[in-house]
């Protein structure tokens, strides 16, 4: 229902008669509704990063995957609409996430550190800014349909990129590389 609708206002009646589960089971399980769609969400968003790090996996640079992960993130709001509003909502409480995306940024921000690509600074701050960065492109394509969103999502990209050390020029062909074909 989160899938398809973004409407977290059902019934724990309806979600569990959607489920073909009793309604007493439902509390076997998660203590309130807000509970299940928490749980809906870091699924999903531990699903893509399982997909991301499929088709990331041949990608060394960690400027490269902080890039890439940056501007496919940012898609998901035409592919997973739904998802994505309700990441506008919420999408705050999963920025330090031990699991999903936020994972998997913090590890090649990391990476990158230790590798001398990036300028250290503390990691989770660092995650902060690139995770606050994508909710405010997510919000940004939602607002301003009107706005190219893969080139917002370029140019977001190339800051980020700048923020973490990487040099101008570098960061700007980075950002620009070619979006390898998860489907």
């Amino acid at each position: 229902m989160l899938a398809e609708t973004g409407d977290t206002s059902a019934s724990i009646q309806v979600i569990a008669e959607r489920a073909d589960v009793g309604f007493g089971s439902f509390y076997n399980h998660f203590d309130s509704k807000t509970e299940l769609f928490e749980a809906a969400v870091q699924d999903a968003l531990e699903e893509f990063g399982q997909t991301f790090d499929e088709g990331l996996a041949g990608i060394d640079d960690p400027a490269e995957l902080v890039a890439t992960g940056f501007r496919l993130s940012a898609r998901m709001a035409e592919s997973h609409p739904e998802l994505m509003q309700v990441l506008r909502r919420r999408g705050l409480a999963h920025i330090h996430s031990h699991n999903g995306l936020a994972r998997r940024a913090l590890r090649d921000v990391e990476v990158g550190m230790a590798s001398g690509r990036f300028t250290p600074v503390d990691p989770t701050v660092a995650l902060s800014a690139l995770g606050g960065t994508l909710l405010s492109l997510v919000e940004l394509r939602f607002a301003r349909p009107d706005v190219d969103g893969d080139e917002a999502a370029v140019n977001l990209a190339e800051m980020v990129l700048r923020m973490l050390g990487v040099p101008p020029d570098d960061a700007h062909e980075v950002a620009r590389r070619p979006l390898p074909d998860l489907a």
